[in-house]
């Protein structure tokens, strides 16, 4: 259950119209989910979040959008964000994310949550080799 009431007539609000107009714009899409029309409760934490996750997500850069939503997706998986999980995965499929690179993505995360717990556990002196400037 939300901990916050989205607002009932959120575009009522200037400032939240015009973030929902950017995301439309962006996406190219008139969808608004819901991450977005709970956030408007606070126009001021809805303007930052969108400007913070657009200049990452929808900003042109060295990493494919197809990779970016994919770790957006394990990394949600790992902090246990059911929504992220659920519409990162679905923005990477609707970017071409394959069923066998899905299948490999959910190898990774697996491996890679296995392995992190267990040197965690451990605490295993990490290795000179894999330190920035002791290469």
């Amino acid at each position: 259950m939300a901990t916050v009431t989205p607002p009932s007539d959120p575009e009522s609000d200037p400032r939240v119209k015009a973030v929902f107009d950017d995301i439309r714009q962006t996406r190219g899409s008139d969808f608004i989910n819901n991450v977005w029309r709970y956030l408007a409760f606070d126009p001021a934490l809805l303007e930052q979040t969108w400007a913070e996750v657009k200049a990452v997500m929808a900003t042109p850069s060295a990493l494919e959008p197809k990779v970016k939503e994919m770790i957006y997706a394990a990394v949600s998986i790992a902090n246990s964000c059911e929504y992220c999980t659920h519409s990162h995965l679905a923005a990477a499929r609707a970017k071409s994310m394959t069923p066998e690179e899905f299948t490999d993505f959910l190898r990774v995360v697996s491996s890679a949550g296995k392995t992190n717990q267990l040197l965690n556990a451990l605490r295993i002196p990490v290795d000179a080799a894999f330190q920035m400037g002791k290469e």
